[in-house]
């Protein structure tokens, strides 16, 4: 097993730390959306001086690093990453027409992380002999990977919730029966019934039985946004410390630290302020033929200035280029919306679109990652919820933080959207009052989240607690 070791500016034995500090272990789980928010929080780690070892298979995390965006990529050389082998995984072509959007295609490489458990025990063991204290960090649909830090007596186990609080706290309520909870609203939620496949259940129900060895709980959210939730599930869950320690992405985009524009940024450069929405169905979305024509039509009819990332799901391994699918468009779309349209086909830096004064709209998925981005740059969401978290997300983003609207229900999720239907969501969104309503509140909702990462804010002290936790 590869073990790749990175300098750090500070002098170090072999397992990069000294006696007296503390070290911190992440174990991201191996799909975009989970990998990213390890890398953004283990940067939080860097500048408390903390450092920070980062473990998973060669492939996920060289995904990891190509895709940084939003900072320096330099400011992850400090970051130990290792390189540890898992049994071949099948990677396999996405397939737009299996029973549920579940990417069911990567759950082999899901699997094949399991594997992870015997070389992380021994990386805990060595660090453990010469750091003061090991801080785990795991993904919560990876506790299995990091059950031996439970033997280990001077490492603490944290469980990474990579999704909105709302929806933990909805899980663990409905797990309970439905309690009543003192001044909560708790707005009808969709049921879980289709986000998922079976074989995904399975593979997260046996990591749940991990989850009682932990030491607390930290989630990729702020208080700011989702107060209520946090305490509730403080509240039912009793005993175990809870910390919203996100959101973990730049709030600001530093223009110095891109080292080439994309050409997404020049296009954007060219337009009027909030006069675009960009449309993305983040890297687990496989789109059918029939839904890639519909988009195409309805962004089209808007008339509305838009950026639309058209590329397939990520494969297991996304470096395995065999059998990339290519979308086609209607004949001439290309050549019609020239100057109105941008069709990005490659990865697309989001953050930096989000961030960018032209960009006035998201239609998304509502990923988690995707939501708090764009909830963090000031941009209201057109909800078009795919599989797992996603379908409450949407309803957090709606009807509880009111800065979205929906493209289509989870409830119709059987029905093919149609042209006028995305036409329609579009405009609303993009040229009408309540549109500028919504994106109001979206903009106020950001400026209160800087504001909580202020001295004295309380995301800040929120961060300088858990700090002080783990080094104490």
């Amino acid at each position: 097993m590869a073990s790749n070791y990175q300098n750090t500016s500070e002098s170090h034995n072999s397992n990069g730390c000294h006696q007296n500090q503390v070290v911190v272990v992440v174990i991201p789980f191996p799909a975009q959306g989970h990998l990213n928010q390890l890398l953004h929080l283990s940067r939080l780690f860097l500048s408390h001086n903390i450092p920070v070892h980062y473990v998973g298979t060669a492939t996920h995390n060289r995904q990891a690093t190509v895709r940084v965006q939003g900072w320096d990529p330099k400011s992850i050389s400090n970051i130990h990453f290792h390189d540890f082998e898992v049994p071949p995984f099948l990677s396999p072509p996405p397939n737009p027409n299996e029973e549920t959007n579940f990417p069911t295609h990567m759950i082999p490489s899901f699997e094949a992380s399991s594997h992870l458990r015997e070389p992380v025990a021994a990386l805990l063991q060595s660090l453990s002999s010469v750091a003061r204290r090991v801080i785990v960090i795991h993904d919560s649909v990876m506790a299995s990977v990091a059950q031996d830090a439970t033997n280990i007596t001077n490492a603490e186990n944290y469980t990474f919730h990579s999704i909105s609080a709302f929806f933990t706290f909805l899980f663990f309520w409905e797990a309970m029966g439905r309690p009543h909870v003192e001044n909560l609203h708790i707005p009808e939620a969709p049921s879980l019934e289709g986000c998922l496949p079976i074989q995904f259940i399975e593979f997260m129900t046996k990591q749940n039985e991990f989850h009682k060895f932990n030491d607390g709980n930290i989630h990729n959210t702020t208080r700011t946004i989702e107060s209520p939730y946090i305490e509730s599930i403080e509240r039912i869950l009793g005993s175990k410390k809870h910390w919203a320690l996100g959101p973990f992405n730049p709030l600001v985009i530093d223009k110095k630290n891109i080292k080439e524009r994309h050409l997404s940024m020049e296009w954007l450069d060219k337009q009027e302020p909030n006069s675009v929405i960009y449309v993305s169905f983040g890297t687990t979305t496989a789109l059918t033929e029939e839904q890639v024509e519909q988009i195409a039509i309805g962004l089209e009819q808007s008339q509305q200035r838009f950026i639309w990332v058209l590329r397939d799901a990520d494969k297991g391994d996304i470096f395995n280029g065999d059998e990339v699918r290519r979308h086609e468009l209607p004949n001439g779309y290309e050549e019609r919306i020239e100057g109105m349209g941008l069709i990005v086909r490659d990865w697309a830096p989001q953050l930096e679109i989000l961030s960018h004064t032209s960009t006035g709209g998201f239609m998304s998925h509502c990923g988690w990652n995707s939501c708090v981005e764009s909830i963090t740059m000031g941009v209201p969401i057109a909800t078009w919820p795919m599989h797992s978290d996603q379908p409450r997300n949407s309803v957090l983003i709606t009807q509880v933080l009111k800065i979205g609207l929906v493209v289509k229900d989870w409830d119709k999720r059987d029905e093919s959207v149609t042209a006028s239907v995305i036409e329609n969501a579009v405009r609303r969104l993009m040229e009408t009052k309540e549109g500028d309503e919504i994106r109001e509140r979206a903009i106020d909702l950001k400026k209160a989240i800087r504001k909580s990462m202020d001295e004295g804010g309380v995301s800040r002290m929120e961060i300088d607690s858990f700090m002080a936790h783990i080094t104490r």
